[in-house]
């Protein structure tokens, strides 16, 4: 079974994902900050990450640079999930790693066809 990290400051994007994941029956875990994922990536590396992008502390940028620096025998798919709609934004997550993005706000419909794809990517 495939485990998600939700990563975002917002309870309502980490309900809503939650409740998703779980009706696709992946385990889902949760962090409401970019120090608290790291610290969860630290104990169990999940294998797929949806990141908010923008989070006070350390942004969804500063997680990616950090996760490679944690003791893992392989690195999650990170689906970055953000308002902006930049290309320059979007090039900067993938070349800090990024491998999959969604844009909020998002719907049930939306985030089952963007986990899907992840699934797929990570696969």
């Amino acid at each position: 079974m495939l485990c998600w990290l939700v990563v975002d400051d917002s309870d309502v994007i980490r309900k809503v994902a939650r409740r998703v994941l779980e009706d696709m029956n992946y385990l889902v875990l949760e962090a409401e900050s970019g120090e608290d994922a790291i610290e969860q990536c630290r104990k169990a590396m999940p294998d797929i990450i949806l990141l908010d992008w923008h989070m006070p502390g350390m942004s969804g940028h500063d997680v990616m640079a950090a996760l490679k620096s944690v003791a893992c025998d392989r690195q999650p798919l990170i689906v970055y999930c953000t308002t902006e709609n930049d290309p320059a934004d979007l090039a900067r997550a993938f070349s800090g790693g990024a491998g999959a993005y969604l844009m909020k706000p998002f719907n049930r419909v939306i985030l089952k066809a963007k986990i899907a794809e992840a699934v797929r990517l990570a696969a």
